[in-house]
């Protein structure tokens, strides 16, 4: 049985990662790993691989960035010839990014099965593109892997067949869990000088976010006043480093002595960075994930999550962007009165085993 995994972007690979080791581990599956090259930068690509222990690409198609049209344009172009090629059982695509419905298009108009991890998550706000990429997909998977409830709640309510949905936790979860230990060794704190020292974490680069200066200008004013009392660390994405170099932002910023600001972290400095923080602030979707399984309060800078599950049990608080709510947020969590999380169910290390299960069983 010979599937197609397909990997493009930062987030894709810690999914990747364990769904690889246990292909492997089936003597009935024939993994193939196609790198889109969406992601295609040493540190938001190569790196990873390396952490993660993740297979060498078979392909990597290495179409880098442009527009959403531009970008899945050309990754639908330069995937359709490895399918017709290698005539796969199923190709498997992971998360939202435009790999995943490009990939999955292509799938499908060839008559491949496609399945897709991480379905049925849904935010309600279709001006974020991963929302359009995430309900496309749902659309024309025949297998459908869900993290947590809501997504097939989800499923069901959009008509899919539920015999084609399976609830197996959360692949993202298993590599976290795996690679703990190894992030825990890291040096990154001392390399910061920040080992003993309380701070915050801190990521940004939705569009929502930082193309709007208004916006960004509001969770500045947040930041300054977290500032006054701690650290924060802000491995910064190259989106909203651009937006802010050359902007009347960007002296506001350089004034700002305890915003730090570093380049991305490969995945086990990261992991480390924000299991040892006090506190986490995001507009990323897994970084939700994550901090809800290190049961570090997190601050999720946007109006809505497509992950309710980490605000329901877990140390997620969805907060938005006005600086009064978000301060708000952060001084009650700083006080430690709320509730106290807890782990999702199937969120225990071994989702990707269960994929491969299913996978054999059902194809």
């Amino acid at each position: 049985m010979k599937i197609i995994t397909v990997a493009g972007a930062r987030p894709n690979f810690m999914k990747i990662a364990p769904l690889m080791e246990a292909f492997a581990a089936e003597p009935s599956i024939e993994p193939m790993l196609v790198h889109t090259g969406q992601h295609y930068d040493e540190r938001m690509s190569d790196l990873f691989f390396r952490q993660l222990g993740i297979p060498q690409p078979d392909v990597n198609l290495g179409v880098g960035s442009g527009s959403h049209a531009t970008q899945t344009a050309a990754i639908m172009t330069a995937f359709e010839p490895i399918v017709l090629a290698e005539k796969p059982d199923a190709v498997l695509v992971v998360g939202d990014v435009n790999s995943t419905i490009a990939c999955g298009m292509v799938a499908v108009k060839l008559g491949v099965k496609l399945i897709h991890v991480e379905a049925g998550l849904r935010s309600g706000d279709r001006t974020m593109p991963e929302e359009i990429n995430r309900i496309l997909t749902d659309s024309i998977s025949d297998l459908l892997f869900v993290t947590e409830k809501s997504g097939r709640e989800n499923l069901l309510r959009e008509g899919v067949d539920p015999a084609r949905i399976h609830v197996v936790g959360n692949v993202m979860i298993d590599t976290l869990l795996k690679n703990r230990a190894k992030a825990e060794a890291s040096t990154i704190l001392a390399e910061l000088g920040l080992d003993g020292q309380p701070y915050a974490a801190l990521t940004l680069h939705r569009p929502a976010n930082v193309d709007d200066p208004v916006i960004l200008g509001g969770l500045l004013d947040a930041l300054e006043a977290i500032s006054r009392d701690m650290v924060i660390v802000f491995p910064i994405h190259p989106r909203t480093r651009k937006n802010i170099d050359g902007s009347p932002l960007a002296a506001r910023v350089a004034g700002m002595a305890n915003l730090r600001l570093i380049d991305p972290l490969g995945y086990l400095e990261f992991l480390k960075l924000t299991s040892s923080a006090r506190i986490v602030l995001t507009d990323s979707g897994g970084i939700q994930e994550e901090t809800t399984i290190l049961q570090v309060p997190c601050l999720t800078l946007r109006e809505n999550t497509e992950r309710p599950i980490t605000a329901e049990v877990g140390s997620n608080r969805i907060v938005g962007t006005d600086p009064q709510k978000i301060l708000a947020a952060y001084r009650e969590a700083m006080s430690g009165t709320g509730r106290k999380p807890a782990i999702p169910d199937l969120w225990d290390g071994q989702a990707a085993r269960r994929i491969a299960k299913i996978l054999v069983k059902v194809l």
